[in-house]
C-alpha cells in the first residue's frame, strides 16, 4: 500500500467536517478531485474507508484506523514544519551561551529574562566558559555566543562590542586604604586580594593593574560568589576588584568604599563573540540590543 500524507490529511479532514464539500474547501481542493483521491485510496487498501449514505459522512472500522494514524503522525510533521518555518524567518533557533566572566551573570539574567519574552521558540542555554575554551567551542559550533573582554583576531568569528564598564576597588570602611582617593598596584603588597576562582588572564585586577607593575599581593583567596567576595571585604578580610555593575548596591553602604583603580580610573569594553554568519540573524541581533541597554541600568542605580 502506497500511503501518503495528504492521504492522512484527506480522512482526518472528512472526520472533522462531516462532508467531502466542507473538507475539499478546508483542503483548498476541488471535491472532485477530493472524490478522485478517495477512490484510489479504497482500491489501494481494498476495504471501504466511509459508512456509505451517512449524515453526516461517517469513518469506516478501517477508516478510524487510519484517522488513528493521521493524528499521531501529522501533529509531528506539522510541528516539524513549524521549527523549519522559525529557522527560516529567524524565530528560533539555539543561543548557548559561555561566559568568560564570573561577574557577567549579575547582568545577563536580566537580559535573557527579557529576551525570553520576545524570542521564546530560542533554545538558550548558559555554559561557564571558564573550564574549556570557550572560543574554540564557539568556532566548532558548540556555543553560539561567548561574552568576552579580550577580543582576538579569529576566522569566522566577529567581536561585537557590547558595553564599557569600570573595575572598581573594594575594601571594608575600617580598611588603610579608604583614606587614599585612589589605588595603585602598590597599595595591594600588604592587602589579601579576594578574587572568583579563574585564571589571571581573566581577572582586571591582574590584566590591568598588578601585571603592567609586576606587583603581587600579600596573598590571594580565591572565592565562587560575588555575596561572598563582598561578605568577607566587609568584615575586613580582604579587599577586591570588582566591576562597577557588582558594587552598585555597595556604594552607599557604610560597611565598604570604592575607589578608582589608578587617579583617572580604569575603562573596559565588553564584547559579545559570535560567529559571522550568525551576526545577522534577528534574535541575536536582539540580544546585542538588551546586552548594550539592561547593563547600563544596574551602572547607574
Amino acid at each position: 500500500m502506497h500511503l501518503e500524507l495528504r492521504h492522512l490529511r484527506t480522512i482526518r479532514a472528512i472526520h472533522e467536517t462531516g462532508g467531502l464539500a466542507r473538507a475539499a474547501d478546508v483542503m483548498h481542493i476541488t471535491q472532485s478531485a477530493l472524490s478522485h483521491q478517495i477512490k484510489g485510496l479504497e482500491e489501494q487498501t481494498q476495504v471501504s474507508l466511509f459508512v456509505r449514505r451517512s449524515k453526516p459522512l461517517r469513518l469506516s472500522a478501517a477508516g478510524m484506523r487510519l484517522l488513528e494514524l493521521a493524528n499521531k503522525v501529522l501533529p509531528e510533521i506539522e510541528a516539524i514544519q513549524d521549527d523549519f518555518d522559525g529557522l527560516q524567518t529567524g524565530r528560533a533557533g539555539r543561543l548557548h551561551i559561555a561566559i568568560e566572566c564570573h561577574a557577567c551573570f549579575e547582568w545577563l539574567f536580566p537580559v535573557l529574562e527579557e529576551f525570553r519574552k520576545a524570542w521564546p521558540d530560542v533554545d538558550v542555554d548558559i555554559k561557564a566558559g571558564l573550564s574549556f575554551d570557550a572560543l574554540t567551542a564557539l568556532q566548532k559550533e558548540q556555543v553560539d555566543l561567548v561574552i568576552s573582554s579580550d577580543p582576538e583576531d579569529l576566522d569566522g568569528v566577529e567581536f561585537v562590542p557590547l558595553f564599557d564598564y569600570e573595575p572598581v576597588f573594594v575594601a571594608a570602611s575600617k580598611n588603610p586604604l579608604a583614606q587614599k582617593p585612589f589605588i595603585e598596584a602598590a597599595d595591594f603588597k600588604d592587602q589579601t586580594l579576594i578574587t572568583y576562582p579563574v585564571e589571571r588572564s581573566k581577572l582586571d585586577a591582574f590584566t590591568e593593574l598588578l601585571g603592567p607593575a609586576k606587583m603581587e599581593p600579600a596573598a590571594i583567596r580565591q572565592v565562587e560568589l560575588t555575596a561572598v567576595i563582598l561578605l568577607l571585604v566587609a568584615s575586613n578580610r580582604g579587599v577586591a576588584v570588582l566591576p562597577d555593575w557588582v558594587v552598585r548596591e555597595v556604594r552607599y553602604n557604610s560597611d565598604y568604599v570604592t575607589r578608582p583603580l589608578t587617579e583617572g580610573g580604569l575603562t573596559r569594553r565588553l564584547y559579545a563573540a559570535i560567529r559571522t554568519d550568525d551576526v545577522a540573524k534577528p534574535f541575536m541581533a536582539h540580544l546585542v540590543r538588551l546586552a548594550r541597554t539592561e547593563p547600563v541600568k544596574l551602572q547607574r542605580k
